[in-house]
């Protein structure tokens, strides 16, 4: 195969996945304006700028859609919690704490997608599997931050002090929709700082 050729391949499959992407961009812009009610293959092929037949050809059906929008989430949350093994532990662990804070993140289209997200989760039972799975990397993920941070933890001790810290941080997404200060989302950091940093159980 000619060098020409090749390029047009990798070309091609990058308009392929940019498609692709808008294509779920759309639907998550769909899903955290109007609910799942506004969600639908014509809606997205809209919002998308597409044509229809495209959309059906990427997903098979609205709750495809959804399934990926809820991989997609999993995936944004797993990259804030990624390891760097040439960083410093303790630094990477507070980064990580911060960045769930970050001005990309407290706004109102990416938290009412996630509620909504949420929502259709307890719902379906299909969505709640994805839900549970991507929930319990992420848990993982922080589990293992704090554990690189305070190595004379237990594994179990940073999964507890990892769920403590997922409370907050939700309590905090949630709440930000209601327009919570600048001052409380500090304080929120903070204290998942405490509960990440804090001495071992056993310590004197």
């Amino acid at each position: 195969m000619g060098k020409n050729a090749l390029n047009n391949g990798a070309q091609n499959n990058g308009e392929q996945l940019d498609k692709q992407s808008r294509i779920l961009d759309a639907a998550m812009e769909l899903l955290s304006r109007h609910g799942i009610a506004g969600v639908s293959m014509r809606a997205v092929s809209r919002e998308a700028g597409v044509a229809l037949g495209l959309v059906n050809y990427y997903y098979d059906d609205k709750t495809s859609l959804i399934r990926a929008a809820l991989r997609r989430v999993d995936e944004d949350d797993l990259l804030l919690v990624a390891t760097n093994p040439d960083a410093d532990p303790t630094d990477q662990l507070r980064q990580a704490l911060r960045r769930v804070a970050g001005p990309d993140l407290l706004t109102t289209p990416y938290l009412s997608l996630r509620l909504h997200l949420w929502a259709l989760a307890q719902a379906d039972e299909g969505y709640a599997e994805i839900n549970a799975a991507a929930f319990d990397r992420y848990l993982d993920g922080v589990a293992t931050l704090i554990n690189n941070a305070t190595p004379e933890l237990s594994r179990e001790e940073c999964r507890d002090r990892a769920a403590d810290v997922v409370v907050i941080q939700n309590g905090m997404w949630l709440t930000s929709l209601l327009g919570i200060d600048k001052g409380a989302i500090q304080r929120s950091i903070a204290r998942t700082e405490e509960i990440a940093f804090a001495p071992a159980r056993d310590a004197k």
